[in-house]
């Protein structure tokens, strides 16, 4: 099952990528503001509800696609590329495991508990 939901990520960013393909940006519009979902972390400087709050809006598939078809409804190439990149985002974060966090601590997601590394001496 691991794999046929990481095809389904996959198979996802394969469509974000083709959406922005379609959009009058350069290609490198796309690396260049892929981390920007990750600023939501600084929801987590409040505390670990906030956090997990500001971090899961930024990260949810239904507010990309919102985004994205917002952006197709209004004619805003603007919209479709932030909708675009969010859903990228997410789909990659997804593949290599990084779920929608929990309250109760940031290694808390919905696909489990992420490992921690150890500290180094």
């Amino acid at each position: 099952m691991k794999t046929v939901l990481k095809l389904e990520e996959l198979a996802e960013l394969l469509v974000a990528t083709l959406v922005f393909s379609q959009l009058p940006y350069a290609w490198w519009w796309l690396p260049a503001l892929f981390l920007v979902p990750d600023l939501s972390m600084l929801g987590y400087l409040a505390g670990p509800r906030v956090g997990a709050f500001s971090y899961n809006l930024a990260h949810h598939k239904a507010v990309a696609l919102l985004i994205g078809l917002a952006g197709w409804a209004l004619a805003q190439p603007l919209l479709l590329l932030a909708g675009s990149v969010l859903l990228f985002h997410s789909a990659f974060d997804r593949l290599l495991g990084y779920g929608l966090k929990l309250s109760t601590g940031f290694h808390h997601t919905h696909l489990g508990v992420l490992r921690q590394q150890p500290a180094e001496a």
